[in-house]
């Protein structure tokens, strides 16, 4: 592919090189293999469900761990709620309705933005009005919003918004010592609704839970940028001929992640949120999967020593890594071998029943090495002829992780180097009218991560309470009766 000196420099002053390109190019032309699934991750093979007396002991675990370890809680929170409100977008654009926008407009006063909303509302507003108004700067603006920005939740004292929510959730399973560390991805256009409302907020919350608040805020890297081509997997080009980068997708976050200096980080979207009062599980079921990891991890350390050593139970670790962190040895290794495998970063993923909801799950797949081991896998990963898998699987990947980064000699891994590469996806988009092609990098849980040791943990549905919709704010996880 020729490039101008010209195109070269633009490409340098993302970040990127021209190796990089040229290589994203091929994967246009050659496009990305599905992914070799053997069978879901079931109850009985691969998912781990704690008695009650287990979750109390894998929480007294990890109480001790958090008391001289530093915790982090990572929230992407970068997307825009364009998705949220896209069926009242439809009903701008066109006029269609559907059951979503009968339920928004019907419900209106029961959302908790309702007394933000009602002073832009003329007298006898229409459906239009409503709608245009919830979207628009003609009213509240929020479908010009990030998702945290937008009050979620009804209180007595007043509404609060999912950035909010996360920090009284951060108190109650993040905290190190008396401070709470939260790190918020957001969106450049963004940054400065984020910090006006973590200014205004943040005192109120270090006075109310007694604790001092670490915030910190990043932006998805223009290195982990991908380039736009035409329908020919030529350079898409901009009206001026410069070239068109695109955000890689959440995949991207793996930079924002590697970045991170922590004993242990807590992973979740910034819409699964819920009302304090039906908080419990959350905080039950998040500090029972940090303290398997921190069971499993200890495990893993213990292991690598005895390799360096020189007095490893060879047979003991073969098991291990059998029963514990979720690979399946055709035979066995070279210690050397074995060892590469223990020194990974570790991830405990929350899962929780599959009621036939869009989104990935976990799975044993098998590697291009042959070796078979867990992923979250979604289904724009499954081949088509084999989608119907989602549906039978018995568990859902509600993005519920908790982290471990560090060795056993507490040095940061370098998270890039266990990306698969191979996990990327392509889609059609269009800009200014031209139709293009645009590729999103390995997804940050799923080809990101594939190459970490994986724990799947079943966790009830009460912890995963999203709002991909508009209408998903009126059920009772969300307040409303």
């Amino acid at each position: 592919m020729m490039f101008s000196n010209t195109d070269i420099q633009q490409i340098k002053s993302h970040g990127l090189t021209l190796e990089t390109i040229n290589k994203q190019i091929d994967n246009f032309k050659s496009g990305f293999p599905y992914a070799n699934i053997v069978k879901p991750a079931t109850t009985e093979d691969g998912v781990i469900v704690c008695s009650d007396d287990m979750a109390e002991k894998y929480i007294n675990i990890y109480d001790e761990f958090a008391k001289n370890h530093k915790i982090v809680k990572f929230v992407p929170a970068s997307g825009a709620a364009t998705r949220m409100f896209k069926d009242l977008f439809d009903f701008i654009a066109t006029g269609t309705r559907n059951e979503t926008t009968d339920k928004t407009i019907s419900n209106i006063d029961k959302f908790a933005f309702w007394n933000d909303l009602k002073p832009f509302l003329p007298q006898n507003a229409t459906d239009t009005d409503i709608i245009k108004c919830i979207l628009t700067d003609s009213g509240v603006n929020y479908g010009n919003q990030p998702k945290g920005l937008i009050p979620f939740h009804k209180y007595p004292e007043y509404a609060k918004t999912p950035i909010e929510e996360h920090l009284t959730e951060g108190f109650e399973y993040a905290k190190s010592g008396d401070t709470v560390n939260i790190h918020f991805t957001i969106s450049p256009e963004h940054k400065h609704g984020f910090e006006s409302l973590l200014n205004r907020v943040i005192p109120q919350y270090e006075s109310k839970c007694g604790v001092k608040y670490n915030i910190s805020l990043s932006e998805q890297k223009s290195c982990t940028d991908t380039i736009a081509v035409n329908m020919d997997n030529t350079p898409f080009r901009n009206d001026d001929g410069t070239l068109l980068f695109r955000p890689a997708g959440h995949g991207a976050l793996i930079q924002n992640l590697n970045d991170i200096d922590a004993d242990l980080i807590f992973i979740k979207n910034i819409d699964n949120v819920t009302i304090e009062s039906l908080r419990g599980d959350t905080i039950k079921y998040k500090k029972m999967l940090a303290g398997i990891l921190v069971d499993i991890q200890k495990q893993i350390f213990n292991f690598i020593q005895d390799i360096d050593n020189n007095r490893a139970d060879i047979n003991a670790i073969h098991e291990f890594i059998i029963t514990k962190i979720g690979i399946k040895l055709a035979g066995k290794l070279t210690t050397p071998e074995y060892r590469d495998i223990l020194n990974r970063p570790i991830r405990v993923c929350g899962v929780v029943k599959n009621t036939g909801a869009p989104g990935g799950g976990p799975f044993w797949v098998k590697n291009k090495n042959g070796m078979i081991d867990l992923q979250i896998v979604e289904s724009s990963q499954i081949a088509p002829e084999s989608k119907p898998i989602m549906n039978d699987s018995e568990y859902f990947n509600p993005v519920d992780l908790v982290c471990a980064t560090k060795d056993f000699q507490n040095n940061k891994f370098n998270l890039t180097n266990y990306i698969d590469e191979e996990t990327g996806f392509i889609s059609e988009k269009s800009k200014n009218g031209m139709p293009l092609r645009a590729m999103e990098r390995p997804g940050l849980w799923n080809g990101a991560m594939a190459k970490w040791n994986t724990v799947f943990v079943a966790v009830p549905g009460s912890t995963f309470t999203p709002v991909k919709v508009i209408s998903d704010l009126l059920s009772s996880a969300h307040g409303v009766k």
